[in-house]
């Protein structure tokens, strides 16, 4: 059982359901034609309810369907996602973090101003992926979360993003080791190739190996057909095109895939 993860959630094995925004002003996907961010709350606040009635024990918001992501976005999307968050948890009582891709200043800044206990973002590393390089900045990152007083929010640190191979590749355990000695994460987030495809046991397996008090946490493609395997590898999961209505990522949740789901899991917990 990892401490951190159960003093988040107050449940062994947490599963993170994920709340995936509408398209946010800005972004290519965004409907102008009706303009309304009232319309991006109605859904986000529809999907946490079904998430928080099927029994998930706890929420991660991101902004999914600002494809393709920015490494830096601008301020309306920064406003967009504090604004929604902040109508949605006033509503829906469950731990809840942030990820706004591939932004991790962003991510901290909007946790920070929500009170959201945790984020997940990537912060080590160099990648070439779909949309370019990423640099990551873990020194920087961690300077401007103490610079505004957000040490108290825990990193979920992308250990190997979608869409995306290191430059410099290493294997995965190695990587964990090192950027455990660097301080830079609370807990690993072990992704497949894109959302909706699991993470290789393999890789899971070897990081565990690697480092044996940092929690891991299934990133990608959990599902009720591989859950009671994955949920032996790992500390905890985040979910979420297995609880989408046809398992479409984008798609509304599906209470009933959702409780169907944390069924099964209360009983592997057992």
């Amino acid at each position: 059982m990892s401490s951190m993860l159960y003093d988040l959630f107050h449940v062994d094995k947490p599963i993170i359901g994920m709340v995936h925004l509408l398209p946010l002003p800005g972004s290519p996907k965004y409907d102008y034609r009706d303009p309304a961010v009232e319309k991006i709350v109605r859904r986000a606040l529809s999907d946490a309810t079904a998430l928080e009635k099927g029994g998930v024990d706890g929420l991660l918001f991101s902004n999914e369907s600002d494809a393709p992501f920015l490494f830096k976005v601008g301020p309306e999307t920064i406003a967009a996602v504090t604004y929604v968050v902040t109508k949605v948890v006033e509503q829906v009582d469950l731990p809840f973090g942030v990820d706004i891709l591939w932004d991790p200043y962003a991510t901290i800044a909007v946790a920070k101003a929500t009170g959201a206990p945790f984020v997940r973002t990537i912060l080590a590393g160099a990648f070439s992926s779909d949309l370019g390089i990423i640099n990551t900045e873990g020194a920087k990152v961690l300077r401007y979360r103490k610079y505004i007083g957000a040490e108290d929010v825990k990193i979920f640190l992308y250990l190997n993003p979608e869409f995306a191979a290191p430059i410099s590749p290493r294997p995965l355990g190695l990587v964990a080791k090192t950027v455990k000695w660097l301080s830079i994460a609370d807990a690993y987030c072990i992704s497949g190739p894109m959302p909706g495809l699991p993470p290789r046991e393999d890789d899971i397996v070897s990081v565990r190996e690697s480092v044996k008090d940092v929690p891991l946490i299934a990133n990608t493609g959990i599902n009720k057909d591989n859950v009671s395997t994955y949920l032996k590898l790992v500390d905890g999961a985040i979910v979420g095109t297995a609880f989408k209505v046809g398992n479409v990522t984008l798609n509304p949740v599906d209470e009933s895939k959702v409780r169907e789901f944390m069924n099964l899991v209360s009983s592997l917990r057992q």
